[in-house]
């Protein structure tokens, strides 16, 4: 029988069991018989038989020994009372795709008497590359040991590790006895991250410049003029020209700024996308996602992870709350569209502060992990998130569009400032794959930028360091019309 319990440990905690090898059934130690071992017990039942059909004595004691030997051996292993505790740990917890991690896996002795042969395997999907044997010829009593092995893979997803299983071999290697523990571990593999350059770009942000005082009433933030004096008021904060004026005591009201806001939007629709594997269109989309996301969380914004169904939660997401269909929000501290139809997710911590930071980068990440395609036909969830109100950056990474899907992408660029999509032309990301779009590739970049768009081609196997850099770059990726635009003063630096 196996016993397990779970304990804390590094890197999200370390998975710890009990085997108990004494419990077993005798028809599960005769079940583990090895070849060898129902070799010498068939050998020497028909020597056995043999000596009895010819009258040979000493015939009958070679069959009695080479069949006694095996069942002395089962009921040895069967009777031996051992106690092993196993233990995993994974560094680092969370790889990108491409590189390695590796498992720690450790055997203690729990027992008074020391172990036989020992042979352990863990098990891991076939991914992650060949299941790992190791054997350890003896353990003595209270003494353990201690073995790892790496786990590589190139495709992104969270990767079950385990359980662990130990097999017990007694000394002929007449019989083996295998016992399984219990617990395991995960693996995430987030989608490769890029480190982007600073950029400047042109649209009106809330929160900077001219732009930034219209909003403060509707934001709710207290501004530079000044008011009466409450009682609590710190006197260093008294406004004397304006006491003066009004004749009574007056200070002034603190400066709290507003934190910049963006929205990613990911276009995951399986008509937007052809091919499939780490090179395919869709996967250079869910990597450039996760590279803007972890560079605008560095930099202090307030990001939200949305897709073309509205919500960018799997299956409710480890670890979040809200609705189905609710967008992430995610920030060092606070919060943004909680109104209308989206729910807000936020990490806690101070403003400012790296942990929270990286905290919720890690969390978009472990997002962006599991993200499939979906069956959506259009962007229209994402647009109903968007129209509730949020006039910050806005990223959009999007697939084949009709003119329909580009009408709905115009909506949504109406309530945000500066926006910027990423477009894959899917006919030349994948030639022959489907049917081509009934709107050309050019005609697309064409309406997005009149409907104020910086609108930005990607080729395929395209740096997208290279891609970033020319959304801020004058020229035909800005938009072809929509009104005067403001400075993006402080831009994404």
């Amino acid at each position: 029988m196996a016993d397990a319990h779970r304990g804390p440990g590094p890197r999200g905690g370390v998975a710890t069991d009990d085997a108990d090898g004494g419990r077993g059934t005798l028809r599960a130690a005769l079940g583990g018989l090895t070849t060898r071992g129902r070799s010498f017990l068939a050998a020497g039942i028909a020597a056995a038989i043999c000596a009895y059909v010819l009258g040979q004595a000493d015939l009958l004691r070679v069959g009695l020994l080479l069949a006694v030997l095996p069942l002395v051996c089962v009921a040895a292993l069967h009777r031996t009372r051992y106690r092993v505790v196993g233990t995993r740990w994974l560094s680092p917890s969370r790889v990108p795709a491409g590189s390695e991690a590796r498992v720690h896996l450790r055997v203690d002795n729990a027992s008074r008497l020391p172990s036989g042969l020992l042979m352990l395997q863990d098990r891991v999907p076939y991914v992650l590359g060949p299941r790992p044997r190791f054997v350890l010829d003896r353990v003595e009593a209270g003494g353990r040991r201690e073995v790892s092995y790496r786990v590589r893979s190139d495709l992104r997803g969270r990767y079950p590790l385990g359980p662990l299983q130990l097999r017990l071999a007694d000394p002929f290697g007449m019989c083996e006895l295998t016992r399984s523990f219990s617990a395991h571990d995960t693996l995430v593999v987030v989608p490769r991250t890029q480190a982007l350059p600073p950029l400047r770009l042109t649209g009106a942000a809330s929160g900077y410049g001219d732009g930034r005082q219209r909003s403060l009433a509707q934001a709710g933030e207290d501004d530079v003029l000044p008011r009466g004096y409450r009682h609590g008021d710190d006197l260093r904060r008294v406004h004397w020209r304006s006491t003066a004026r009004y004749g009574e005591l007056m200070v002034r009201r603190e400066e709290q700024p507003q934190r910049a806001r963006a929205s990613v939007v990911l276009d995951t629709r399986r008509k937007a996308f052809r091919g499939s594997g780490p090179e395919s269109a869709f996967e250079w989309a869910v990597a450039a996602a996760a590279s803007a996301l972890a560079h605008l969380v560095e930099r202090g914004f307030a990001v939200r992870l949305l897709t073309d169904e509205g919500g960018a939660m799997p299956g409710g997401g480890s670890g979040f709350s809200g609705s189905a269909g609710s967008s992430g929000s995610f920030g060092s501290s606070g919060a943004f569209g909680s109104s209308g139809p989206a729910g807000s997710f936020s990490s806690s911590g101070s403003s400012g502060s790296e942990h929270a930071s990286a905290e919720a980068a890690g969390l978009m990440l472990d997002t962006l992990a599991v993200v499939e395609h979906s069956d959506a036909g259009g962007l229209d969830g994402a647009h109903e998130v968007l129209r509730g109100g949020h006039e910050g950056l806005l990223l959009a990474f999007l697939g084949d569009l009709d003119e329909e899907q580009v009408a709905v992408a115009a909506a949504m660029r109406r309530r945000s400032g500066a926006a910027v999509a990423f477009v894959l032309d899917g006919e030349e990301w994948a030639p022959g794959a489907g049917p081509a779009p009934a709107t050309p590739f050019a005609e697309r970049l064409r309406l997005l930028r009149e409907a104020g768009w910086t609108a930005v081609p990607v080729p395929p196997g395209a740096d997208l360091a290279q891609v970033w850099q020319r959304a801020g770059q004058p020229g035909d990726t800005q938009p072809a019309g929509g009104g005067a635009a403001t400075g993006f003063s402080g831009g994404w630096s």
